[in-house]
């Protein structure tokens, strides 16, 4: 038989298959030799208390065989002379959207401006060393997007809008460990996404589908209201009755190249703010309530909320034992983002802490019209570029600094390899978002005591949270609501947020697109 526990236990129990058994056994009255294997199939931690535990929920089999789930690679049937569904952009969005299409028995044709991700590795040192931006193979553009080499974190509370478990299946079988389809906030790595990444399009190709780099599309054929091709900078075409766009949340030339068109896109709310930087053991020492990390706890983490004159300052994708990286997608500008290794054992954590932006707070570029927060978005990029020099330095602040407009005198060793410049924040920011910003650090310090200290640094701008940018879809079809056949897709156009759920919204826009309907 099968037996089902929520246990509480304690690091040295939850890390160690024995104590583990002997729990178990002795909790349950269950003679250890009838428990013949216990498989965790949900493991968090709480850190409320003093005395940290972690959450398991155990299936126990007992005088039963326990047969482990297998998760091969697919071999799915050669596609190379069906019917064709164009993909711009090979983020999760695109890739998750070419293996809906082999699903389905059609044949992807993935069109990335980027490079494959053992090419991205030179031009993101291009970046971090020589302050050089590629403006088609940066930390944004490239196999796998930007989620590859920022972070790889999984965790998505969009689990009403799509099969969240396939993803991490699908992860699982290509590389990544079975440990994702466990924890609550599962996370690969920036170290092992790329491997992973490179599986993926192995597959896809050995099916016959076909996956094109270095390849910028900077035309949409369209017959009527409908599309029927497109056409990149070399001039080379592309014909098939579906495309996708999956170009992601710096993907500013898909807007344009929509708006010129005539295609509808709208103005989207968005959040801005700063990327702040704290010694790992100080947000350990607050978190798991200790002077030392029990060395069988991980690097902890954070989550903050606060709202501020009404509108909301939190934290945004938080990295334990991670690195702060250049993320700007055009010279000219800097833009800040974080990611870990799947070790998460830097010295250092990060997070974004961005305010809450809408509409009406764009009204001084509104001579942009639908553009107005994308360019409110891009002058605090370009401006922090004017501030450092020219360089991809960050413009940066101790926090007690910052909120008393005192620039600071020194700064201390970054993991953010370009380098600091100190200058005051105030001069950056808009007063909305400063104004945000320090109420919010304080306000922060209720909640994680010992957050709010001079020790952790203020790295700006974060600029690049979600898509300035929505491009309008029937909810029914997913086309866009103008032209037929045309499917806007994953974070860039404003239906995602993170690696799952774009995932997500790239199968259910390949299965619209080749059924006409999708699964929710």
């Amino acid at each position: 038989m099968k037996l089902e526990l929520n246990v509480r236990v304690t690091p040295e129990i939850a890390s160690n298959p024995d104590h583990l058994l002997q729990f178990v056994s002795k909790q349950n009255k269950i003679p250890k030799s009838d428990i013949k294997h216990i498989e965790c199939t949900s493991r968090s931690i709480d850190a409320r208390q003093r005395n940290v535990v972690f959450q398991l929920q155990l299936d126990v089999y007992i005088n039963e065989e326990y047969i482990p789930l297998e998760y091969p690679i697919p071999h799915f049937p050669n596609v190379a002379l069906e019917e064709p569904v164009i993909i711009i952009g090979a983020g999760p969005a695109g890739l998750f959207a070419a293996l809906r299409v082999l699903e389905l028995r059609k044949k992807p044709i993935i069109l990335e401006r980027g490079k494959n991700v053992k090419e991205r590795v030179e031009d993101l040192r291009g970046i971090n060393v020589h302050h050089i931006v590629n403006e088609d193979s940066n930390y944004c553009f490239g196999e796998g997007g930007a989620g590859t080499y920022s972070d790889g974190k999984l965790y998505t509370r969009s689990k009403k809008r799509g099969n969240v478990r396939k993803v991490l299946e699908y992860l699982v079988t290509f590389g990544a460990t079975k440990q994702i389809l466990v924890d609550a906030h599962p996370h690969i790595g920036t170290n092992k996404l790329p491997r992973i990444i490179q599986n993926i399009r192995e597959c896809i190709l050995a099916a016959g589908g076909e996956i094109h780099f270095k390849t910028r599309i900077i035309d949409l054929i369209l017959s009527g209201n409908s599309i029927t091709g497109v056409k990149s900078h070399s001039g080379e075409k592309w014909m098939a009755k579906n495309v996708i766009i999956a170009t992601g949340h710096s993907g500013r030339e898909m807007f344009q190249l929509l708006y010129e068109k005539g295609i509808q896109i709208q103005t989207k709310p968005l959040a801005i703010g700063v990327r702040v930087e704290h010694p790992q053991s100080l947000i350990d020492s607050i978190q798991y309530h200790c002077d030392v990390k029990n060395p069988l706890l991980p690097a902890s983490e954070y989550s903050l909320v606060k709202q501020i004159n009404g509108r909301g300052v939190y934290s945004f994708c938080m990295c334990p034992g991670g690195v702060i990286a250049p993320c700007a997608t055009k010279p000219g500008e800097v833009v800040t983002n974080g990611w870990s290794s799947a070790e998460r054992s830097r010295p250092t954590a990060n997070s974004g802490i961005v305010v809450e932006l809408r509409i009406d707070d764009f009204k001084s570029f509104e001579s942009y019209g639908v553009f107005s927060a994308l360019q409110y978005q891009s002058s605090i990029e370009k401006m922090a570029f004017a501030m450092n020099g020219g360089t991809q330095k960050a413009p940066a602040q101790r926090m007690v600094d910052f909120t008393k407009n005192k620039i600071s005198n020194d700064l201390p060793k970054t993991s953010y390899t370009p380098g600091l410049v100190s200058v005051s924040l105030s001069e950056l920011l808009p007063p909305l978002i400063t104004d945000s910003l320090k109420k919010g650090f304080q306000e922060f310090e209720s909640s994680m005591k010992g957050y709010f200290t001079n020790e952790a640094i203020i790295h700006a701008p974060e600029t690049r949270t979600s898509s300035p940018i929505q491009v309008p879809r029937n909810p029914v079809t997913l086309e866009h609501i103008q032209i037929k056949g045309l499917f806007p897709c994953g974070e860039g156009a404003g239906y995602a947020g993170g690696i799952v759920s774009a995932a997500i919204d790239g199968m259910k826009c390949a299965e619209a697109a080749l059924t006409g309907s999708f699964t929710k």
